[in-house]
């Protein structure tokens, strides 16, 4: 193997040169012995890490022949294939990431942190979520024998600040929507908090009307939601086809397509700020602030919803009804009209 380090003199002092990098640095010394020494040193330190590695890369492709050529782009697309519906679509959207470019080609087992900390530098928050997901897949799978950034020395993850849409807001957007069926998909966006890909996705079939209940499979958890809507969104309801698809059109589109569209209904009215997942923190905040139960407002959102944890985690002000009108509201009885006669008797 190549000495990395080589010995050169300059006047009358003694330096080294590294092969790989092209740096070069005096000895500090104008005996030739002692740079000699130096420069030994020098390569024996550079040298048995590199011989390590070879030993270790030789066992491991024992194990498995592929790992010496196994590169980023082929784990993002094996951990593609582990996904479905609309997860499938917005982890493919998120591996074309133009930050992820520069490890794309390279064999995982050669990869450095200071390789995934340019990515990091070059991306965006979502770039650190997903590259955590990549690199623990490829953990968790063997192909990579030890983490390239240990837990603890990942970015910490900080989300922009959401907020939730306001009734001001909306009434805005809905009151100059022109299309029909976009200005009812926001009204029930409004009244349900369900995800929009769920929203679009309803049919006729989903309305129980005796009963006034929407229930449906939610598209990311595959769980049956059973909803109780009021008679502000059954009027909404009726507006919509009593067969097939209540948003024929909106259903077709992809959910960035429809974030697009309302984007572009919130900047003709000059809302911002807003997206259409701020429809789901209004109603958790709506929920939170009128006393909801928390374990309702998860069952409504689904109990993972980030919307339920970040409205209920917060000290807002809640105006709780009196214990006797709760009771009342759950279990209505008929109470003697003067109870002190009843009990004197």
């Amino acid at each position: 193997m190549k000495p990395r380090f080589q010995l050169f003199r300059r006047g009358t002092t003694y330096y080294s040169e590294d092969t790989v990098t092209g740096r070069q640095l005096s000895l500090r010394t104008k005996h030739r012995d002692i740079a000699a020494r130096l420069i030994h040193a020098k390569n024996e330190a550079a040298l048995h890490p590199a011989i390590n590695l070879q030993i270790a890369r030789a066992y491991l492709t024992a194990a498995d022949p592929k790992i010496a050529a196994r590169t980023w782009q082929e784990v993002m697309e094996s951990m593609s294939e582990t996904k479905r519906g609309v997860t499938l679509d917005r982890w493919q959207r998120a591996i074309k990431d133009e930050a992820f470019d520069s490890i794309r080609g390279m064999p995982v087992i050669e990869t450095k942190p200071e390789h995934l900390h340019r990515v990091l530098r070059e991306g965006r928050v979502s770039t650190n979520v997903f590259l955590r997901r990549i690199h623990n897949f490829a953990l968790d799978m063997t192909w990579l024998p030890w983490p390239v950034i240990v837990k603890v020395k990942w970015p910490k993850i900080v989300f922009g600040e959401k907020r939730a849409i306001t009734l001001a807001e909306h009434l805005r957007i809905v009151g100059q929507e022109t299309n029909p069926e976009r200005k009812a998909f926001y009204q029930l966006a409004w009244h349900l908090g369900a995800s929009q890909s769920d929203v679009a996705s309803l049919e006729a079939t989903n309305i129980l009307w005796e009963n006034s209940v929407l229930t449906f499979r939610r598209r990311k958890s595959k769980v049956t939601a059973l909803l109780k809507f009021s008679e502000d969104c059954a009027a909404v309801l009726r507006s919509r086809p009593s067969e097939g698809p209540l948003f024929p059109y909106l259903r077709t589109l992809g959910e960035s397509d429809r974030a697009t569209e309302f984007k572009r209904q919130c900047r003709r009215v000059g809302v911002v700020g807003v997206t259409l997942h701020s429809y789901r923190y209004a109603w958790a905040e709506r929920a939170k602030t009128a006393g909801y139960p928390e374990r309702f407002a998860q069952e409504a959102l689904g109990h993972n919803s980030k919307a339920v944890h970040r409205a209920y985690a917060r000290h807002a002000t809640v105006e709780l009804p009196a214990l006797d009108d709760y009771e009342r509201m759950r279990f209505p009885v008929t109470l003697p009209s003067q109870p002190g006669k009843d009990l004197a008797g």
